[in-house]
């Protein structure tokens, strides 16, 4: 009896210890992120698009659904693609910026099938851009004349935005929308096979998919491993909300051209303007301690417009400022198997021209067209070679947009330096000559025309018109002097940024090989 007993005792804890043993093992397979996964098969759904073939499995999981993760997970969603988006907060943001989208970005949002997402949220339109100066001002209107009625730019509080992307792409059966913290992408053999995440409740899960699309914006913590950040920060933004303020120019942008740099108005809501006052340099006035606030009615309220100006002070007093620092950073990937970078994870610019929301969906038509073809996205080593062009297709938009938020943001900052101050004032002087000298650099700032070669060329039509002033009638050693100077200057602020944006897939994309990489051969 005694013997069964200890015989039992035996055999339970020999279970015990074998049980224990897989439990250890296969944790370690998990940590190790050595795993080896069945291969996901996608299928044709009866509309002809594709599809997983494994209901526990996504094609592709999108890590952040803000602007540029939400339009991607409704877009690849809506082609029939099996979509896990895994976002941080799910909640609405409240953001000082991403609060307007250019025309050229409302006709991607068209072309995404996803306009009615600035309906219902109080969106403004936006027509232009009024300038000033010194006193004095100028209308830039944007060149809509050939496009429908509905057309053109629209402001917005970013978070109802956001929230309404967010819900329309949840309403697809096959998108599937989870709030947690992706903590790091899982690697197999140099291949990008998921995501290790934290959900709300604090559960460690992992997920699977042919492609993980990294898109969780300019605090990215992914992004090391897919790319060389070169993260810049040449200013911050101070924001402040205007209440029943009456912009000079309704429906439209104000700039400041204020010293020492630009100031930004713009409507947000049928009640609300947004101000945003850009201050060089990575430090900024305290706000605990009061310096903010006399800051902005010492140095900045006196270079608004009178007409801003009581409502600008009142938002001052109410005490509601926030600052960001404004971020630009090249687009520089490391093609990596079974991963892509997408949004401000990828590239960022200087906010000033409101162009992240443009390139952002500029590049998710770029990358829907690139997937369309593809029924199968399992081959991650075929498919990064095949998405090389993906980087050279969005060049012309994304440089275009990208060189003239810096050049700009650089010409519009005061400066000591005369021959600075020159090309300055004579970019307000050029852009209030109106026409083609207007309606070709308005082009380019909101979209409609993203070509590089013409920013190039207004650009340094800016300088000569700049240096011909100088030099007419009389020159004088002095003039001359200043004048090689501005132009030496012109092309030490335009040139680095085309450097860094790269010359050849900029001007020349059609000589990159990845430029015609045709879809891989269905299996």
């Amino acid at each position: 009896m005694a013997d069964s007993y200890v015989l039992g005792w035996i055999l339970c804890s020999v279970m015990a210890l074998v049980a224990l043993c897989g439990v250890v093992l296969r944790r370690q397979k998990w940590k190790g992120i050595s795993m080896r996964t069945e291969p996901l098969k996608t299928v044709l759904t009866s509309n002809g698009e594709c599809g997983s073939a494994d209901a526990s499995h996504a094609d592709v999981i999108i890590v952040g659904a803000g602007v540029a993760g939400s339009a991607l997970a409704h877009t690849l969603g809506k082609d029939g693609r099996r979509v896990q988006v895994i976002e941080r907060d799910l909640s609405e943001p409240d953001r000082i910026v991403g609060e307007l989208l250019q025309p050229g970005g409302y006709l991607k949002l068209i072309e995404l099938g996803l306009e009615d997402c600035v309906e219902e949220i109080d969106a403004q339109q936006v027509f232009g851009y009024a300038l000033f100066k010194d006193g004095k001002h100028t209308q830039l209107s944007y060149p809509l004349e050939k496009f429908h009625s509905d057309v053109s730019g629209r402001s917005f509080h970013n978070g109802r935005f956001i929230q309404r992307m967010r819900e329309k792409s949840a309403s697809l059966p096959n998108v599937h929308l989870e709030q947690g913290i992706v903590t790091s992408l899982l690697e197999e053999k140099g291949i990008i096979r998921g995501v290790q995440y934290k959900t709300k409740d604090g559960r460690e899960l992992t997920a699977f998919a042919s492609l993980t699309i990294v898109c969780d914006g300019c605090f990215s913590n992914l992004r090391r491993s897919l790319c060389n950040p070169k993260v810049d920060i040449p200013s911050s933004f101070v924001g402040l909300v205007l209440e029943n303020c009456h912009l000079p120019y309704s429906n439209h942008g104000h700039v400041i051209l204020a010293d020492p740099s630009p100031i930004l108005f713009y409507p947000i809501s049928s009640t609300e303007t947004r101000c945003l006052v850009d201050v060089p340099g990575q430090k900024v006035p305290s706000i605990a301690n009061g310096e903010m606030a006399n800051y902005l009615k010492t140095i900045v309220a006196p270079q608004v417009p009178p007409e801003i100006y009581d409502s600008f002070v009142a938002a001052v007093d109410k005490g509601n400022i926030r600052t960001m620092p404004n971020r630009s950073m090249p687009a520089a990937p490391h093609p990596t198997p079974g991963a892509l970078l997408m949004g401000d994870a990828f590239n960022m610019r200087h906010p000033l021209t409101g162009g992240g929301m443009t390139v952002a969906l500029s590049d998710i038509v770029v990358l829907r067209d690139l997937l369309r073809p593809l029924h199968d996205l399992n081959d991650a080593p075929m498919l990064c070679k095949y998405l090389e062009s993906f980087y050279t297709l969005r060049k012309p938009v994304a440089s275009t947009i990208n060189t003239l938020a810096g050049a700009l943001y650089k010409v519009f900052c005061a400066s000591p330096d005369q021959a600075r101050k020159e090309m300055r004032q004579a970019c307000f002087d050029y852009l209030s000559l109106g026409g083609v000298f207007s309606a070709g650099p308005i082009s380019l700032l909101s979209g409609l025309n993203p070509r590089p070669l013409s920013l190039v060329l207004h650009f340094f039509a800016v300088a000569i018109y700049s240096l011909g002033r100088l030099l007419l009638p009389f020159p004088s050693p002095k003039r001359i002097w200043i004048g090689a100077r501005l132009i030496s200057g012109a092309s030490g602020i335009i040139f680095p940024i085309i450097k860094a944006e790269g010359v050849r897939q900029m001007f020349f994309p059609a000589t990159v090989p990845a430029y015609y990489r045709a879809p891989p051969p269905v299996k």
